[in-house]
């Protein structure tokens, strides 16, 4: 049944890492309903990603680990639901 999953991503911020990215999930038709990309305040060669997508639990699963074999990606979080994806978002953005 497909639901609701954040995944949180930390990487490079190099050219056409956001374009592999994405690609991942469109070789396996994974719907992207939010996306969010920033630079780390303290190094800016260093980014980050922030998506909600809509799928299944074993296919988000699939996407993490082609997601962690990418040279300029670091970590990936997967969490189930959107109130990550809202909390997370209200961090990076400033709001005033």
């Amino acid at each position: 049944m497909k639901q609701d999953f954040t995944i949180s991503l930390a990487a490079e911020n190099n050219f056409s890492v956001l374009n592999r990215i994405i690609n991942i999930l469109n070789r396996r038709r994974v719907r992207i309903r939010k996306l969010m990309a920033h630079e780390i305040e303290t190094d800016f060669r260093r980014g980050g990603v922030l998506m909600l997508v809509y799928t299944t639990p074993d296919l988000v699963e699939k996407v993490k680990y082609q997601l962690e074999k990418l040279i300029e990606v670091d970590e990936v979080i997967v969490a189930q639901g959107s109130s990550v994806y809202t909390d997370a978002s209200e961090r990076i953005v400033d709001v005033e």
